[in-house]
C-alpha cells in the first residue's frame, strides 16, 4: 500500500470510527462492552496483522509514543482534577489519598516481589515492572469515575482521586527503577532519590500546580466580572494552564504530573460557595441552574452582545468550570481513540511472555485487592465499595507512558522486551476484563445504593 493509498484509508477508517461511535454511543453503554475493546479491536485491525495501515514498534518508536502518552496523560490528570469537587478539608479525601500512597507501595513492593522471585528479572527491573503497572488510569477508567462534580458517592470520588494522584505517586519508583539499573543517579544510600525525586518532585509539583490553577482562574474570573474582559476561548485557559503547570514544574524538577492534576483541583476550587459567597456548609446558596443560563444568554440582546451569565460574580465560575468540564471530556474521549488504537496496533511487535497466563490473574485478583484493602484501612467505605475499587485497578495509557518512558532512557533490550511483553499483556486483559465488567457491575451497584440511599442524603453514601 503506497503513502496516499495508506493516508487515505486512514481518514476513512478514523472518520468511519468516530462517527459510529457516536451513533451508537448509547447503545454500546447498555451492553457489556466499552468504546476501548472496541477501539482495541480496530487498532489491531489497522496494524500489521490486519490491513497493515499503522507499524508502530515500541523501540524504534518509542520517542513517538513516549510524547503521544504523555499529552495524553495530562489531559485526562487536569480532567480528572476537575471532576473532584469535595472539598479538600473532607474526610472522604482520604479515600483516594491512601490509594494513591499506601496501595500504590503495597503494590510496587508486591509486584516488586513477583518480578524478581518468580519472573527472575533483576531488582532495578522488577522495581520498574512494579512502577510501570502499579498507576490506575483515569482515561479507561471513566465509567466508574464520578458523575458529575457534585457526586460524593465514595466508591466513584476514592477511584477518581486515585487515578489523577497515582500516575504522578508512581513517578518516585519508576526513578528508583531506573537507578537500580544505573540509569539515574539516586546518591550515596538513596540520599538524592529520597529528598530530590521523593519529597521535593512531590511537594514542589503539587504546589506549583495548585498555586497556577488558582492564579490563573481567580485572574479570569476577576477580568469577566470586574472588566468584562477574558470573555470566551475557555479551551485555551484549559490547554494553557496544563502546559504552564507542567513545564514549571519540570523547570523546577517537580512532577509534571502531579502539577497538571493539582491545577484542574485548584481550578475546580474557584467555584466554590464558599470562595462566591463567604458562606459555607449549609448556609451556602444553592448553586445557579446553568441550563436556565445558557438558555438566557442564547437569547439575542440588541443592548449587550456580551453573555450575562458569564460576567456574573455568582454565575462566572460555574459557568467557566461547565465549560472546561465538557471541553476536557471530549479532548480526554478523542485522545484515548487514538491511544488505543495505538496499543491494538502494537500487539503484532510484542514478543509475549508464558508467564502472562498466571501473572495477571495475580495481578487482578491478588495483588490489587490486597493493596486496596491496605490503603483503605481507616476509612469509612463499605464491603461492597471495597470489592469494586480492588477490582477497577484499570491499566492503561499511564502504563504504557512509563513503559515508553523506561525504555527511551536506555534500559536493556532483552529487559525491555519482558517488559513490554508484561505490560502490554495486563493493559489489553485489564480492557477487555474491566470494559465487559463494568457496565453490569456499575449499574448493580447503583441500583443498590439508590435503594439503600438515606431520604435526606441524597448524595452522599
Amino acid at each position: 500500500m503506497d503513502e496516499s493509498t495508506t493516508f487515505t484509508v486512514a481518514f476513512v477508517v478514523i472518520g468511519l470510527l468516530l462517527i459510529a461511535m457516536t451513533l451508537g454511543g448509547s447503545f454500546l453503554a447498555r451492553l457489556p462492552l466499552s468504546a476501548a475493546m472496541l477501539y482495541l479491536a480496530v487498532g489491531w485491525g489497522i496494524g500489521p496483522a490486519g490491513i497493515g495501515l499503522v507499524d508502530l514498534d515500541p523501540f524504534d518508536d518509542a520517542k513517538l509514543l513516549e510524547r503521544v502518552t504523555e499529552i495524553a496523560v495530562l489531559i485526562s490528570l487536569f480532567t480528572a482534577g476537575l471532576k473532584l469537587e469535595m472539598p479538600l478539608r473532607d474526610r472522604r479525601w482520604r479515600i483516594p489519598v491512601q490509594l494513591a500512597t499506601v496501595s500504590m507501595i503495597v503494590t510496587v513492593a508486591a509486584v516488586t516481589a513477583i518480578g524478581f522471585f518468580l519472573l527472575g528479572l533483576p531488582l532495578g527491573a522488577a522495581v520498574l515492572l512494579a512502577a510501570i503497572l502499579a498507576p490506575t488510569d483515569p482515561v479507561l477508567a471513566s465509567d466508574v469515575q464520578v458523575d458529575e462534580a457534585s457526586d460524593r458517592d465514595r466508591l466513584r470520588f476514592g477511584l477518581t482521586g486515585e487515578g489523577g494522584l497515582n500516575d504522578g505517586t508512581a513517578f518516585p519508583f519508576i526513578m528508583l527503577g531506573l537507578g537500580l539499573l544505573a540509569l539515574h543517579p539516586l546518591g550515596e544510600w538513596g540520599w538524592r532519590w529520597w529528598t530530590v525525586d521523593v519529597m521535593w518532585a512531590v511537594v514542589s509539583g503539587l504546589t506549583i500546580g495548585y498555586l497556577l490553577g488558582t492564579l490563573v482562574g481567580r485572574a479570569v474570573i476577576y477580568l469577566r466580572t470586574h472588566h468584562r474582559e477574558a470573555l470566551g476561548a475557555d479551551e485555551f485557559i484549559a490547554l494553557g494552564l496544563i502546559a504552564l503547570a507542567y513545564g514549571v514544574a519540570l523547570a523546577c524538577k517537580g512532577y509534571g504530573f502531579l502539577a497538571v492534576f493539582a491545577a484542574g483541583l485548584a481550578l475546580r476550587r474557584i467555584d466554590e460557595p464558599t470562595q462566591r459567597t463567604g458562606k459555607s456548609g449549609r448556609n451556602a446558596p444553592p448553586r445557579p441552574d446553568l441550563s436556565k443560563i445558557i438558555a438566557a444568554d442564547l437569547v439575542p440582546n440588541p443592548n449587550n452582545t456580551r453573555p450575562q451569565a458569564a460576567t456574573s460574580p455568582q454565575q462566572a465560575p460555574a459557568v467557566m468550570m461547565l465549560a472546561l468540564e465538557r471541553f476536557n471530556a471530549q479532548l480526554e474521549r478523542f485522545t484515548e481513540v487514538f491511544i488505543v488504537l495505538a496499543v491494538g496496533a502494537l500487539l503484532t511487535r510484542v514478543v509475549w511472555q508464558p508467564a502472562l497466563l498466571w501473572f495477571v490473574p495475580l495481578m487482578f485478583f491478588v495483588v490489587r485487592p490486597l493493596a486496596v484493602v491496605i490503603g483503605l484501612l481507616g476509612t469509612d467505605v463499605t464491603g461492597k465499595q471495597r470489592v469494586l475499587m480492588g477490582w477497577f485497578g484499570i491499566r492503561g495509557i499511564g502504563s504504557l507512558y512509563y513503559l515508553m518512558y523506561a525504555i527511551v532512557h536506555g534500559v536493556e533490550r532483552d529487559v525491555a522486551q519482558t517488559l513490554v511483553g508484561l505490560t502490554l499483556g495486563v493493559v489489553v486483559a485489564s480492557i477487555v476484563a474491566h470494559g465487559v465488567s463494568v457496565t453490569p457491575l456499575m449499574k448493580r451497584y447503583r441500583a443498590v445504593t439508590r435503594r439503600n440511599k438515606p431520604p435526606r442524603a441524597k448524595t452522599e453514601r
